[in-house]
């Protein structure tokens, strides 16, 4: 109790609920963090290696994130200890939510994060008989389904995109390395390609491909339908090499999309990109961070750059009770505009202060919700 009390300082968490059940295993934790700027939304992970610490920070990023692309919804995040391919995870998922239906959707929304689909939140809609009990539900429900439309690694390629001209750069001359081929590396090289830039090194669980020439992307999509992870040792003509060894090739763009925590000091000192661009969240350690601004890599934040997910959930959020479905290209259009002019509106005031993104980035959400803060009374007198 008190490491979690410890946990608490002047924006929250406002709520961390523990719960479990005793029949299916379930154990799992729901962290609302800032409820300032509006009801908490934040996506639902499934690991059995989740803990309340990992909650709470992924909770905080939430609430920078949304005040980031200033949106009016508040920041939080849930956690199930569990496996997600074990048969038993319909089960454990409905003891889940049925166990915080006290807080959802009244208090929090649930969104899809790793190890949940698109009909985990049907089920999630199913159990509690509320449509606005998630989001991120198949097409056929009249939802946002984030993974099939790839919206959040979208938005990572509209960013590195608005970086790359921040910093002199053409895309369409540009080498991208993409750590992670799940939903969102996916997306961002389909994007990438798009936009005319190279990818040049791919990873996942099984290991990395590197191709200074450049790898098929199409071909690469392909072979990640049919064989998941395995898509690296069927790719053939390149050798796989270590998980990792893809943030460090020759490149100018850098995608880390995978997990959080990979680039530390000695990475940082040794990457070779001109731009990072953060796909997921907390990928960069804070002494990281100082040692790529010393080395002049310009770094795009998560928060910034990882949010066309959340733009799309701000979308199904507002069409939860609506019986007409939010229009894709509508969703693309927005997360292009907002992403790109938040890039540029972080790098600027980051050039201009002379402090890194990540302050910068953090500056402007903490404004935002402080300015939210104050104005319901949430702040102690005199501040």
């Amino acid at each position: 109790m008190t490491d979690t009390l410890a946990m608490i300082d002047e924006w929250g968490p406002e709520k961390i609920v523990v719960v479990s059940h005793r029949r299916s295993g379930m154990k799992g934790v729901l962290v609302i963090d800032n409820t300032a700027r509006g009801t908490g939304k934040g996506g639902t992970r499934m690991s059995p290696h989740v803990t309340v610490a990992e909650v709470a920070r992924l909770a905080r990023v939430m609430t920078w994130k949304w005040a980031g692309i200033d949106m009016f919804h508040g920041g939080a995040k849930a956690g199930i200890v569990a496996d997600p391919a074990s048969p038993d995870k319909e089960g454990v998922l409905r003891a889940f939510v049925r166990a915080l239906s006290n807080e959802v959707p009244r208090e929090y929304v649930l969104g899809l994060d790793m190890g949940l689909t698109e009909n985990d939140a049907a089920i999630v809609q199913d159990e509690l008989g509320d449509r606005g009990a998630a989001v991120g539900t198949p097409h056929e429900l009249g939802g946002v389904p984030y993974d099939v439309l790839g919206v959040t690694g979208y938005g990572v390629a509209e960013a590195a995109d608005a970086a790359a001209e921040a910093g002199g750069l053409s895309l369409t001359a540009a080498r991208v390395a993409i750590q992670g081929f799940g939903a969102v590396g996916r997306a961002a090289a389909r994007r990438l390609a798009e936009l005319g830039a190279t990818v040049v090194a791919v990873s996942s669980a099984h290991g990395a491909i590197h191709d200074p020439a450049g790898l098929d992307v199409e071909r690469l999509l392909k072979l990640r339908e049919i064989h998941g992870d395995a898509l690296v040792n069927e790719y053939g003509s390149v050798p796989v090499s270590a998980p990792g060894t893809e943030l460090l090739v020759p490149c100018d763009v850098l995608v880390p999309a995978a997990l959080q925590d990979v680039i530390d000091t000695d990475i940082a000192t040794r990457l070779r990109a001109r731009i990072v661009v953060e796909g997921a969240n907390l990928p960069t350690s804070p002494d990281a961070q100082r040692i790529l601004a010393e080395r002049g890599v310009i770094l795009v934040p998560d928060f910034i750059a990882n949010a066309g997910g959340v733009i799309a959930a701000g979308f199904a959020m507002d069409a939860r009770y609506s019986p007409f479905r939010p229009d894709p290209a509508q969703i693309f259009s927005l997360i292009s505009a907002k992403l790109r002019g938040n890039t540029e509106a972080v790098l600027s005031e980051a050039r201009r202060r002379d402090i890194r993104p990540h302050e910068a980035a953090l500056l402007i959400a903490q404004e935002r919700v402080r300015a939210a803060m104050r104005l319901k009374g949430r702040v102690p007198l005199g501040q």
